[in-house]
Order: C-alpha cells, then sequence, then structure tokens
C-alpha cells in the first residue's frame, strides 16, 4: 500500500506552517494566506532550515580556532559605524525600510564609492531598468568603471554573472523581485525568498563576496517574508525617517561582526543621502526660549545627541483628557504624568498633554525623563526654559532622580555646543566647563525653575 503524501501549508505572509488549511494566520493574523507546498517545495524546505551538516562533531573550544575577520571600508563614515566598522567579506547583509525612505539610494551611493576604491561591485536590479539606475547614479555621481550594472530577476542568471566577474560586492534590489526557475510559486512568495536567500549565502560564503540584499517591510514595519530570513543573514539593518523629511537614521537590529546600538545618520542633499556632517544642530535650534521646551542629551550607541523635547499642555474638554507621544514611549509617558500629580499636585487630570521629540528620532532610553517633565512643566505654567541648561536623568515612580550611563560624555557634547548649565542626579566624574547642579527628587528640580 503506498504511503500518503503528508501535506504541509505555508502562510505566505510570515512562512508559519500548518497540516491543514487555516482561514487565518495564528501568527500574523493574514486571512486565506495558507498555500499547499508541493513535494519538491517541502524538499527545498528541509535543505535550508537544516544547514548544519549531520556528520560534523563536536570540538572543545580551547581547540577552536579563531576567526580573523578582515574588513574594508565603504567610503561612507555613517555606514561603516553601523556595520561594525566596515564590510566583512562573505557577509550576508539585510536592509529594509519603507517604501521612498533612499534604501536604493543609499546603497547605490554606496556602491559607487567602494568602485572608487578599485574594487568590483554588481548591483542586480529587479524593479528597474539598467537606464534608470544609470539615471539615478548621474545625480549620486557614482559612475565608475568597476560598477557594473545588471537589470535581471532571475536567479540563475545572476549566478551566471556571478561566475563570468570576480566580484567583491553584491548588492540584490529587492529580494522580492527575484525568482528561482527551480520553483513553481511567485517571486516574492515565502518559498522564493528562502530558497533565492540560501543560495545568496551560500555563493557569498564560498567566494568571499559581500552582499546586500533590500527587503520590503509589511505594514507593522517588519521586513515581508519568513523569519527564517532574518536568522540567515549576518547584518539586519532598518533605514528610518520620514519622505519629507531630509534626516535619515540607518539602525542595527542584528549584526554578528559589531554592535547593534549604533546608528549612523544620514542626510538627504541633490547628490543624495551623504553622511550627516554637523549632527547636533539637526535635533534642536537655539532660538529665542519658548515654553514647552526641553533640551536632553541622549545616547545612540557610542554617539552623544542634544535632543529637544516638546510639551504643549492644554486645558481638556474632553472627560478622558488625550495623551500622544511622538518619539517617546506614551505608557512611560502616562507614568510621568501620574508622578506629577502625586508628588507636586499639578491638576493634569484635566489637561490635554502632547509631548514630542523634534527631529524625527525616537529615544529608547530613560534619561529623557527629567527633560519630559521639565517641558511639561514649563508648558503648564507658560514659563520658558533657558536654551543654555539641559535636563539628564531617569525618574523613579518614588519621584527619585537616578542617575544615566556616560554621564561624562553626555556632558561634554553639552558643553562643546554652548550649554551652560545641566540638571542631573549627581556631578560628573571629570572637571566640566559646565555648571552642574545634583538633584535626587523631582520637588527639588522644580525649585530651580
Amino acid at each position: 500500500m503506498a504511503k500518503k503524501k503528508k501535506s504541509l501549508f505555508e502562510c505566505q505572509h510570515c512562512g508559519e506552517q500548518a497540516t491543514k488549511w487555516l482561514g487565518k494566520c495564528p501568527n500574523c493574523g493574514s486571512w486565506d494566506s495558507f498555500i499547499e507546498l508541493n513535494e519538491e517545495q517541502q524538499e527545498i524546505l528541509k535543505k535550508t532550515t537544516k544547514l548544519v551538516s549531520t556528520t560534523s562533531k563536536a570540538k572543545p573550544i580551547t581547540q577552536i580556532e579563531q576567526d580573523d575577520i578582515t574588513r574594508f571600508s565603504s567610503n561612507n563614515s555613517e555606514f561603516d559605524l553601523v556595520l561594525g566598522g566596515g564590510i566583512v567579506p562573505g557577509s550576508l547583509t539585510l536592509i529594509g525600510g519603507s517604501p521612498g525612505v533612499g534604501k536604493s539610494t543609499l546603497l547605490l551611493k554606496v556602491a559607487g564609492s567602494i568602485a572608487s576604491s578599485g574594487k568590483k561591485v554588481l548591483y542586480v536590479s529587479g524593479e528597474e531598468s539598467a537606464g534608470q539606475i544609470k539615471l539615478r547614479a548621474n545625480r549620486l555621481e557614482a559612475n565608475h568603471n568597476e560598477l557594473f550594472l545588471l537589470s535581471e530577476i532571475k536567479l540563475e542568471e545572476i549566478m551566471d554573472e556571478l561566475l563570468r566577474q570576480d566580484y567583491e560586492v553584491v548588492i540584490i534590489d529587492s529580494i522580492q523581485t527575484i525568482y528561482s526557475s527551480a520553483l513553481t510559486s511567485a517571486p516574492g512568495s515565502v518559498s522564493q525568498v528562502r530558497e533565492i536567500t540560501f543560495e545568496l549565502m551560500r555563493k557569498a560564503k564560498d567566494s568571499d563576496i559581500a552582499m546586500f540584499i533590500i527587503g520590503h517591510i509589511t505594514k507593522d514595519g517588519a521586513i515581508a517574508g519568513p523569519r527564517v530570513l532574518e536568522h540567515m543573514v549576518d547584518t539586519v539593518l532598518y533605514f528610518e525617517g520620514e519622505a519629507s523629511k531630509e534626516i535619515r537614521m540607518l539602525r542595527g537590529f542584528k549584526n554578528r561582526f559589531g554592535s547593534t546600538s549604533e546608528i549612523g545618520i544620514f542626510e538627504m542633499t541633490n547628490e543624495g543621502l551623504v553622511s550627516a556632517k554637523d549632527i547636533a544642530s539637526k535635533f534642536f535650534n537655539k532660538s529665542k526660549p519658548q515654553s514647552g521646551s526641553a533640551l536632553t542629551v541622549a545616547m545612540e550607541g557610542s554617539r552623544a545627541l542634544i535632543l529637544e523635547v516638546q510639551a504643549l499642555v492644554t486645558e481638556s474638554t474632553y472627560p478622558n483628557p488625550k495623551r500622544t507621544a511622538t518619539g517617546f514611549d506614551v505608557n512611560r509617558l502616562n507614568m510621568l504624568l501620574a508622578l506629577l500629580e502625586k508628588k507636586i499636585d499639578l491638576p493634569l487630570n484635566h489637561y490635554d498633554v502632547f509631548v514630542n521629540i523634534s527631529g524625527g528620532i525616537r529615544i529608547k532610553e530613560s534619561s529623557a525623563d527629567l527633560a519630559v517633565i521639565a517641558s511639561i512643566i514649563s508648558s503648564f505654567r507658560d514659563r520658558p526654559l533657558s536654551k543654555e541648561s539641559t535636563f539628564i536623568g531617569e525618574v523613579s515612580l518614588t519621584g527619585e532622580i537616578k542617575d544615566v550611563y556616560s554621564l561624562d560624555m553626555r556632558l561634554k557634547e553639552a558643553q562643546a555646543q554652548g550649554i551652560k548649565k545641566a540638571i542631573c542626579a549627581q556631578k560628573p566624574s571629570t572637571k566640566l566647563n559646565i555648571k552642574v547642579f545634583a538633584v535626587d527628587e523631582v520637588p527639588k528640580m522644580i525649585e530651580l525653575f
């Protein structure tokens, strides 16, 4: 009696698998997204998920030789910073971002910079013709003899091109447009993305080619395709920013060759995306003081940034006042508002409160708590704060102001930008030409207003 074939269904949005068809994906919530995989697709699935050879034998870690990671520069300081110091040969990097944010522009600019140093670079586009890319390259000043363009969506043709030339860097724009003729599914499907990423990874490791692949993102902000895509690559970068603003940020979420705490800051100009030169002036200005504005110093990786925290407090016309935050955690904002009501008797339960971090950056640390409180009180009392003062500190539920890490580095940056007074939890360990007021409780900080 013939053995019955085992059925396997897969969600085409997130890669969730099930042994029977489901109307709604339990992982991503998509409707009617499950399709049945044939035997050939199931075999490819087994191949790409079992990347480790079963014949390998374990060795004591003391007998393992350490790999020496060599890097080369992309000639773009911000891009090198996010990658951990430069490009690693044989690495596979995934870059995601919303449409129009500048992913293709950034990588074409980087490709031109690398080609200018004599390294052969292949730019593969499945979305634009070579003539369209040439038009953008003229604007970006990325025309170099070592930069090769290929407008192709078939994986086999791309692999043949990689055999013709000894490329050192390959850029795939984008992974969702490439397809393999070995599979019957459409380009962008889970099976296609998984197979193509596996083949590109194997080629990168075998030939020491640094590969960059661009990935589309979903409406939730995650890279489209199966989760295994992010697990297979060495580095995952997200390009953030609004098309209407000139500042863009490249943030690392996974990096096998460096830290994920660094961010790269770029500026959109007529020549494309370039490394932001005067970063300090991009997130705050020294105009005349206005109520509801306070300065703080936040750490983004190894970089200290002076940010402007803006608050607007207005009397509410609804029973439930609004609490809105842009660039700041709204849950933490609610906590700080409750603290102000408890400790200094501010009747904020009758007021709408809006908080914004200028420049489009999002604060992910708690060192801005003190600046948020200062801006809220400033707006509530309609009393401007000096642009020569900065507020640095984490606020606890008891109203205690706690110290933050890298305080000396933050104060040095504040001093370099002309700030003369800082309110924080403790004095710095080094002597600086800046007046520091050390306060340990929120009510004591209010007395300095």
